[in-house]
């Protein structure tokens, strides 16, 4: 018999704000011709929007971080006002990066203080939240670098969402697909499958790697998924019930995916990256084709590896590139030139790229900050980096999401968080490779058996296992090592240095062992351990 939900009194408050709004939101799914219409309006409204929000939710709010570094910038509201109609919001942002109003993603997270000259203050999470919103839902960070954080979600930002959602889905014909969620309990995979039902196509499945139930978990994760499933039901717009499915569990999705294209219709699952390749490989272990099978991956980089093994079952995937804290920041392009290209959703954000290296600050050439412009967003960016690099264009693809209006790309959407031993560090970049490419093509399997395990000790030195598949087969553990060791340090120069000085700190241990999943599911390129005792 399960023990009584013990619901703390805030998180009571909450659930009982989604259950008095909740039907509204779902009874009023918004059309695409109103959908059309709202974008056009953003576009046209976007100056404004952005200069309006940041006075209503900084310079009016006394204890926002940005306030300080806008005051220490000299850059008064009006000034800003001038500046963003002399130079467009994305001029006007790179001028105030320059004079040093920005955050690095430690200094986002409160990992580090912000320290302009000889001014400084140290960032709090909840400085940075929308003080207009009210609190439907609340989603955690991954927190795959660091603890992860709350961030409250208003039903009215979900509603934002479902305009881009929709229209991404027009374009790709998909309004009248069969849509189902795998990721976690909670507020994510909530958000997710509101914003599904934001334009009146609700999943038919909701998918969880982990059991609401389990002994330990918070009881939110219970009572949010119990929540929403009875008021969608007592308001005549049924959510599907949680199903069970752990990360091992890609036979049971695969069922699913089957079952519907067996029935003539196009099964759409939104997942992540590594669980996508999941499913495929079992549906190529069972000799089964996924053609008309569509994926929507994110979570995790996109890379052309984890692609080519979705689509040699003859299923589709495209990437969607977003946060926690920004939201979804682009869809999948449709005439892509690179697995991850995405389009920027500037109507929702403005974006700007450090053009040099920050040595000091830690920042990389190319580095995104990332801006949101929406009033509904949860957290309030300005010039804020969530620690990834890519390569921004303005090519004319032709696909529709062009003509919406999105002609923005991006790609090679990676972590500039290094790893580093010995003192030598390499970008995630690189260690994408060597997992991907190299180990498989020399020691076989695919893009999500290997994984490299990163721990500490009580003395805080990290080390790191090189953890692979028993799916592969019998390894030599020093041969395996000597390959990923060559691939690290190539050619005669620095990275043959950096090779060197990684086999001397004895930092790496090789083992027939399945790759880790995060508590979300995720199968990371580099998974941290935590201290090891």
């Amino acid at each position: 018999m399960r023990p009584a939900l013990k619901i703390p009194f805030e998180e009571l408050q909450i659930g009982l704000r989604l259950a008095a709004h909740l039907p509204s939101f779902l009874r009023r799914p918004i059309e695409r011709d109103e959908a059309k219409k709202v974008l056009e309006s953003r576009f046209a409204q976007r100056e404004k929007r952005f200069v309006r929000g940041i006075q209503r939710t900084v310079y009016a709010a006394p204890a926002s971080p940005y306030k300080k570094l806008l005051q220490w910038a000299g850059c008064e509201a009006g000034d800003l006002e001038k500046l963003v109609l002399q130079n467009g919001v994305e001029g006007a942002l790179e001028v105030l990066f320059r004079q040093g109003v920005y955050l690095t993603v430690d200094e986002f997270k409160g990992r580090r203080p912000v320290v302009r000259g000889s001014a400084c203050l140290t960032v709090q999470p909840h400085q940075l939240q929308n003080p207009a919103l009210s609190s439907h839902l609340r989603i955690r960070t991954s927190g795959s670098r660091g603890p992860g954080t709350l961030v409250p979600i208003d039903l009215a930002y979900v509603a934002g969402r479902s305009v881009n959602a929709l229209l991404d889905l027009t374009a790709r014909g998909g309004v009248n697909w069969r849509h189902a969620v795998w990721g976690i309990p909670g507020g994510s995979a909530l958000v997710h499958l509101l914003e599904f039902s934001g334009f009146g196509s609700r999943p038919v499945r909701w998918f969880s790697l982990v059991d609401p139930g389990l002994p330990g978990l918070h009881p939110r994760y219970r009572w949010s998924v119990l929540l929403v499933r009875w008021t969608s039901l007592l308001a005549g717009r049924p959510l599907p019930r949680l199903q069970h499915a752990a990360v091992h569990d890609a036979p049971k999705i695969l069922r699913w995916v089957v079952d519907v294209i067996r029935a003539g219709e196009s099964p759409h699952l939104f997942t992540y990256a590594s669980a996508a390749v999941r499913i495929c490989d079992a549906a190529r272990e069972a000799g089964i084709e996924l053609a008309g099978a569509q994926f929507t991956v994110t979570g995790e980089p996109v890379t052309q590896i984890r692609l080519d093994a979705v689509r040699r079952t003859g299923a589709e995937a495209t990437p969607r590139y977003g946060s926690a804290e920004s939201g979804t920041i682009g869809y999948g392009c449709l005439k892509a030139e690179a697995a991850d290209e995405v389009h920027l959703l500037h109507d929702r954000l403005a974006l700007v790229q450090a053009e040099e290296e920050l040595e000091h600050q830690g920042i990389p050439a190319h580095a995104l900050f990332v801006t949101t412009l929406e009033p509904t967003t949860p957290c309030i960016l300005l010039n804020v980096s969530l620690g990834d690099q890519a390569v921004v264009n303005h090519r004319s693809c032709g696909c529709p999401l062009e003509a919406y209006g999105w002609t923005t790309h991006l790609h090679s959407v990676r972590s500039y968080e290094k790893l580093t031993v010995g003192g030598m560090s390499f970008l995630e970049t690189d260690l994408v490779r060597i997992l991907e490419e190299t180990l498989p093509k020399r020691f076989g399997g695919g893009p999500t058996h290997y994984q490299l395990l990163e721990e500490e000790n009580g003395r805080s030195l990290r080390s790191y296992r090189l953890l692979v598949h028993p799916a592969v087969g019998p390894i030599d553990p020093r041969e395996v090592s000597r390959t990923f060791f060559d691939a690290v340090g190539p050619g005669t120069g620095i990275e043959r240095i950096m090779g060197t000085v990684w086999r001397d700190a004895d930092s790496l241990t090789v083992e027939s062992s399945p790759p880790l999943a995060t508590p979300s599911g995720k199968i990371l390129h580099v998974h941290s351990q935590g201290t090891k005792r």
